[in-house]
């Protein structure tokens, strides 16, 4: 389905991330977790991509069989990085026979595995261009819906960690939206101030396509250490710094205190009007059904389709 009609559809969105298995092993697992996911019945669900070509045809893979397989609607990620013209040509052409109605544009980074890569032989570099290009591609009539792909693209509620600067950081932002983005999807984060603040200079912008929210629960102190040591800018509260050091390191103690920030996160969020939800599930289901658990609710469209059972005070 086309973005803009699950949009227009749904006040709230809520979806999942995917990245494609490495191993047998990793994608039998992954695909347990999606058949428990799939029963929350997400608005759709996005499917990451590896630079490079190294897990480029694992993405490609995965995204189909979830769009057969599935009642889940995939949204893959596409990057500019160490693609020509033809070759993106080719995957959107190969998506858009599929039936999937929606991209996720990046502009991307070069793979660890290739730090001299030349970023000046990629047909793009920006997402704006490759926002661009795939708006070019729709109006050739190649997708089976007229108004061909709908088009995600990234936001940075903590900063962009290649553009200090965080007037600039928005003008490329603008860029996306005006080159045809339909909507804006978060990088994760751990204060709702930084959401909400970013939301308030997306207005102030004149953007005012949809931004949903990225939520990633902290699953273990090794994976808080790697996300601060990735390029993400994200910064962790002094809160949930206290936290996580009252467990005393213990795993299962610290996996709860990490679900438990991201449901008050969640319920925040919705308390707020978040135009949409966006869990980074790391490839696993029990922290998202939790979440919704603890939300007190079943499923998407329960949660979407709730009625007040206590009147506000003083009706």
């Amino acid at each position: 389905m086309h973005i803009r009609d699950i949009f227009a559809q749904q006040s709230t969105t809520f979806s999942f991330e995917f990245f494609p298995p490495k191993t047998p092993e990793a994608a039998h697992a992954l695909y347990e977790n999606i058949r428990e996911l799939e029963a929350l019945r997400p608005s759709f669900v996005s499917v990451t991509y590896g630079a490079g070509g190294g897990t480029r045809e694992v993405t490609n893979e995965l995204v189909v069989r979830l769009k057969k397989e599935t009642a889940m609607d995939p949204v893959p990620h596409l990057t500019c990085v160490c693609h020509s013209e033809a070759e993106i040509n080719a995957i959107l052409e190969r998506y858009a026979a599929a039936g999937v109605s929606n991209i996720l544009a990046l502009g991307g980074d070069s793979p660890r595995s290739m730090p001299d890569h030349d970023r000046g032989k990629d047909a793009f570099r920006y997402g704006a261009q490759l926002v661009a290009h795939i708006k070019k591609f729709n109006e050739r009539g190649l997708h089976p819906d007229p108004r061909g792909f709908g088009i995600c693209v990234a936001g940075y509620p903590e900063g962009h960690p290649s553009t200090p600067n965080r007037v600039r950081e928005m003008e490329h932002l603008k860029a996306k939206v005006d080159a045809g983005a339909d909507w804006v999807c978060t990088q994760l984060f751990f204060d709702n101030r930084d959401f909400y603040d970013f939301r308030d200079r997306c207005t102030l912008s004149g953007i005012s396509v949809p931004i949903v929210a990225g939520i990633m629960p902290v699953a273990s102190v090794k994976g808080m250490m790697s996300m601060a040591d990735m390029a993400l800018g994200a910064h962790f509260p002094a809160p949930l710094l206290r936290s996580i050091n009252r467990t005393g390191g213990v795993a299962e103690s610290v996996r709860k205190v990490g679900v438990h920030w991201a449901t008050e996160q969640c319920r925040d969020l919705l308390d707020n009007n978040v135009r949409g939800i966006h869990f980074y599930t790391l490839n696993k289901s029990s922290a998202t059904r939790e979440i919704y658990s603890t939300l007190g609710v079943q499923d998407t469209l329960s949660l979407l389709h709730a009625r007040p059972m206590v009147a506000p005070t003083g009706q």
